[in-house]
């Protein structure tokens, strides 16, 4: 699992809590890289049993803000398959074995479960039943559940998903100052056959401290990160239905070359 952080001394009661959710996660072995970013971003200031744990990896890079610290940290990933979790939320005790079990016996390259907006001072949960329906979906089929993206946010969040850490690495991140996690759902669902799960597998923290719940936040860079990731997922669901027309024309052709040789 990949985490980016810019290490604010307010938030790290949170990458705490998150550490301890990685610790109850049942029936599955972890590897965690924590990524600091930012010029505040000290990683001397990581809570000492962080710091202190095998399966952990921290990966420092001053200055260039959660996308490429995403990105670059997918470098250092050793395991065949890959999260990522924001530094103020948390993951349910079967969030990471339920997505791995499941990649594993279907074989597909993503595997989502719902997500679900955690009120940590009450404690109660409210599931967000995304546009994307249960079930499988074909590459590129996700997309279609999206419809006007100035309107709404995509229909699936990265943090939701579990990725084949090829394909994670062929699509990436971005480099978008916000938004880089919306072009990375559409570009995992556009290119490769996945399921979605009804298991609620993230607690996505409500607090005051969220930069998406600032007022500035939806502005018109947020709106080219939301059109930009409409735009792939458009161009990912059009190559595919190319590329499945050229394979059904290749195959009528050399069908028709047997017969014209039989």
């Amino acid at each position: 699992m990949i985490t980016p952080t810019d290490l604010r001394l307010n938030r790290l009661p949170f990458l705490e809590e998150l550490y301890e959710s990685l610790l109850a996660q049942e029936d599955v072995t972890w590897e965690w890289i924590v990524a600091p970013n930012g010029p505040q971003a000290d990683p001397g200031l990581l809570p000492p049993a962080i710091g202190k744990d095998p399966r952990v990896s921290v990966v420092a890079r001053p200055g260039p803000g959660p996308a490429p610290a995403r990105n670059t940290a997918l470098n250092y990933v050793r395991a065949p398959r890959v999260a990522f979790a924001d530094d103020d939320d948390r993951l349910p005790p079967s969030s990471l074995a339920i997505r791995n079990e499941h990649a594993i016996a279907t074989g597909l390259h993503w595997v989502a479960g719902r997500s679900a907006d955690w009120h940590a001072e009450s404690g109660s949960l409210t599931t967000w039943m995304c546009p994307t329906p249960v079930g499988r979906h074909e590459a590129g089929a996700v997309w279609a559940f999206w419809p006007d993206p100035m309107a709404g946010k995509p229909p699936m969040g990265h943090c939701m998903l579990l990725t084949d850490t090829r394909l994670a690495r062929a699509v990436g991140h971005g480099g978008l100052h916000k938004g880089e996690d919306y072009k990375f759902a559409l570009g995992v669902c556009g290119r490769s056959a996945g399921l979605m799960l009804s298991d609620v597998v993230y607690h996505r923290r409500v607090h005051d401290q969220q930069w998406s719940a600032e007022d500035t936040y939806r502005d018109e860079v947020e709106f080219d990160a939301r059109r930009h990731a409409w735009l792939l997922g458009r161009a990912e669901r059009e190559l595919q239905a190319e590329q499945g027309g050229l394979r059904i024309r290749d195959l009528v052709s050399n069908e028709g070359s047997s017969l014209a040789a039989d």
